[in-house]
């Protein structure tokens, strides 16, 4: 792929951000190397029949001063993220960073090795505890925390621990209340659009380097091995709530709603240590990711904060997360989580202010400034969230997509719009012509709006198609945040090379076979296709023999409802089977045995006949 130079408007915004911002502070440097004691080399983690499922040394490009193609601060934060190996957080306490989008946490207690968060796939997890028992000694993993619902904290476990062994009571998994509900929902019922969309995020598809893929702000980027799960043997339910594991006691604190829907801090009494899982990093995070999530809510995140000061800043000497480097000594600490609260609650309350002023979230977004006090902070600056997109993402939360315009209450969808827009200002060659004085100008985000009506009037003009993507790699190059960048160098690529449909998928076998009935059946509600279905109605009872449940299915009207209740003979057809059967039957395997049909057989390929699976390629860039 042929990729531009930066343009001068480019190189004086870098300049100018180079002269504003505190270089000169380089506490963090020192806190990323603190501890270091070996790296794993080469830094190239691979699957079992080879495929290179992690490589850290393809970001060994990040050193020195920023290049003109990318955002000094982004560059700042990339050079830092991307420090590999095992760290000592304290005697006692070991971290691995850098072998995956999210660190993994050792924690020894008397006779073995309690994990924290095993990253995103088993190769990589294996990797880090391979790293760390290197240096520490062969000790036996007892207990696996998972922080949160997030898969980049608990798709690894199979790398440190075995179901066997979970079974047998060798190993604990210890979670937060609700955990497996949302890992499991999050990456199943909108999973396809949402790893479509990670795609971009996460830059999956980009060439690593100056001019393409520097990092995520929040890791590099998220490995491609195999993805696990374990159901926990333990949930945590309160705050205030211990418990000892291998004689290390662990005091938690409940934090839902928060970063992940199911989430918890805790703190070692024997370490004066505090995880803060992903609410308290050196980075502005998500309030609604860019993948796609639910909105987050800043009040509780922010809340949970100070209740995690006032409940043990006291008693911390060091305080460390999910991601990133520590933060040791307690006036440190409580500096570092009071300036993330204070983010939090401040985006949240100004935007509040303004929406009952009448602004709307596009207004804000750009009307919002940080005190002084925040952006002398560099934890705060929007590597992976940003101002921008989580002010928006506040007004949705409170009002909704509306701004109450009644004009915009019922806009045509973009290729309509488009074609409008394009008449209005004098056909397609115009469009691209006002588009280029534009980018001339340096005004990117105006030379982008009218090129993506231009692309959605003709998708194959290929000037501007052209234009377009040199108008994205222009803002590419100037963005601070991670994930901004991701997201307009992958539509650039698609613009000059074509859809790369999604390099990765989070609805691992591993995960699809943790639904439960009811969730399984929400997924196929989802996968109906609704007018094909308009015509048909039809009963179902799904007999589970390794559960001993029984579930109703009904399909009238398109939509497929269905409840537990006891089979009784009077739906159209019964099926009898396994779970694991009805995962491989809605798989496609309907020819192996353990599937047993009393009934109407036609029933069930009526129902499978308007299931529709979802497109992980679909257009982004094009209608």
């Amino acid at each position: 792929m042929i990729q531009k130079p930066p343009t001068g408007s480019t190189e004086s915004a870098h300049r100018e951000m180079s002269t504003t911002l505190p270089f000169g502070n380089t506490a963090d440097f020192d806190d990323a190397a603190r501890g270091f004691l070996g790296a794993w080399e080469p830094g190239v983690v691979r699957a079992a029949d080879g495929r290179v499922v992690w490589e850290s040394d393809s970001y060994a490009f990040l050193t020195g001063e920023a290049p003109a193609t990318v955002n000094p601060s982004l560059w700042r934060q990339s050079t830092l993220v991307a420090k590999q190996g095992l760290f000592e957080v304290v005697e006692g306490i070991y971290q691995v960073r850098g072998l995956d989008l999210s660190n993994m946490t050792i924690v020894e207690g008397d006779t073995g090795s309690i994990v924290i968060d095993p990253l995103i796939s088993t190769e990589t997890a294996a990797a880090a505890l391979a790293l760390y028992r290197e240096h520490r000694g062969d000790r036996p993993v007892v207990a696996v925390i998972y922080t949160h619902s997030h898969v980049d904290h608990f798709g690894g476990v199979f790398g440190v621990a075995t179901q066997d062994d979970v079974d047998a009571g060798k190993v604990q998994v210890i979670a937060p209340e609700g955990f497996t509900q949302h890992a499991v929902e999050e990456n199943v019922y909108a999973g396809t659009a949402m790893a479509r969309r990670a795609g971009y995020m996460y830059g999956a598809a980009l060439a690593r380097g100056p001019q393409g893929q520097v990092g995520a702000g929040l890791g590099q980027t998220t490995s491609t091995g195999e993805i696990g799960l374990i159901v926990p043997t333990h949930d945590i339910t309160t705050t205030g709530q211990t418990l000892t594991v291998d004689g290390v006691e662990i005091e938690f604190q409940m934090a839902p709603g928060t970063e992940a829907p199911a989430e918890m801090h805790f703190y070692f009494p024997r370490y004066r240590a505090l995880c803060m899982a992903e609410n308290a990093t050196h980075t502005l995070h998500n309030l609604l990711t860019l993948r796609g999530a639910l909105v987050r809510d800043p009040h509780v995140w922010s809340q949970y904060l100070t209740e995690a000061i006032e409940t043990f800043g006291a008693r911390t000497d060091v305080a460390f997360a999910s991601h990133h480097w520590p933060t040791w000594g307690r006036e440190r600490v409580v500096s570092f989580l009071s300036t993330q609260r204070d983010l939090y609650a401040y985006l949240h309350d100004q935007t509040l202010r303004l929406l009952n002023q009448g602004f709307t979230g596009v207004e804000i977004a750009e009307m919002i400034e940080l005190p002084p006090a925040l952006t002398d902070s560099w934890s705060t600056h929007g590597y992976y969230g940003s101002v921008s997109h989580n002010v928006k993402a506040i007004y949705q939360r409170y009002m909704g997509w509306f701004d109450g315009n009644p004009a915009r209450l019922w806009p045509y969808p973009p290729a309509e719009l488009a074609t409008r827009y394009v008449g209005a200002l004098g056909g397609i060659d115009r469009v691209v012509e006002l588009a280029q004085a534009a980018f001339d100008s340096g005004d990117y985000r105006w030379a982008a709006t009218l090129l993506d009506h231009a692309v959605f009037t003709e998708s194959d003009h290929g000037p501007a198609r052209e234009l377009y993507a040199d108008t994205l790699e222009q803002l590419g190059y100037g963005a601070e945040n991670g994930t901004w960048r991701n997201f307009f160098l992958s539509g650039a690529t698609e613009l000059r090379e074509g859809n790369f449909g999604t390099p990765a998928a989070t609805a691992a076998p591993a995960i699809v076979a943790q639904l439960t009935p009811a969730q399984l059946f929400d997924s196929l509600a989802i996968s109906v296709n609704g007018p094909r279905a308009w015509d048909l109605d039809l009963s179902l009872d799904v007999t589970f023999t390794d559960i001993d449940t029984n579930h109703r299915l009904t399909l009238h009207n398109g939509v497929l409802v269905h409840r537990e209740r006891p089979a009784d003979n009077t739906a159209d057809m019964t099926l009898t089977l396994t779970t694991s059967r009805m995962l491989g039957l809605l798989g496609g395997d309907t020819t192996s045995p353990g599937a047993d049909v009393a009934g109407d057989g036609k029933v069930l390929q009526s129902l499978l006949d308007v299931l529709e699976r979802g497109n992980p390629s679909f257009n982004i860039m094009t209608p």
